[in-house]
């Protein structure tokens, strides 16, 4: 009797662990992908030309934009990369992206490809030396954005 009262315990305790971590997880979803820009001035100005917006926040040190609900953020004091996290920017036409980002200084890395499931990816480095990802992606789901 006595272990099955522990086990019900255990349970039930488990239970509550589990049922908190469903609903308060410890990573709730992307807000920022930052890229490092030393001259912060040129890279706000192509970034502008590149969205077609103007920063929302623009300070000598931070300079963020909002794309779609998140933020493209560009700092100051950090070494440019191609290496580390490559976050994907949603787009609807990958090659049509890919070929604007070119024209306005981005060397190419990865061309489009279709990667399976009709996704299409492709990769440039933009001119302060980041890699750049774009994503046309038929199953992503905005509504389950949070």
């Amino acid at each position: 009797m006595r272990i099955k009262a522990l086990v019900s315990w255990m349970y039930s305790q488990y239970s509550a662990t589990l049922n908190r971590l469903l609903e308060n997880p410890m990573l709730s979803g992307l807000r920022s992908a930052i890229y490092p820009a030393p001259d912060i001035t040129a890279a706000r100005d192509w970034y502008a030309k590149v969205l077609g917006v103007q920063p929302y926040f623009d300070e000598p040190f931070y300079v963020g934009f909002a794309v779609g609900g998140f933020e493209l953020g560009l700092l100051q004091r950090a070494t440019p990369s191609t290496d580390g996290p490559q976050p994907l920017w949603g787009v609807d036409d990958v090659q049509a992206t890919y070929d604007r980002l070119i024209a306005l200084g981005a060397k190419p890395l990865e061309p489009p490809k279709d990667v399976g499931g009709d996704i299409i990816v492709a990769d440039v480095e933009d001119p302060f030396g980041n890699r750049l990802g774009l994503i046309f992606n038929p199953h992503f789901k905005a509504s389950e954005v949070r």
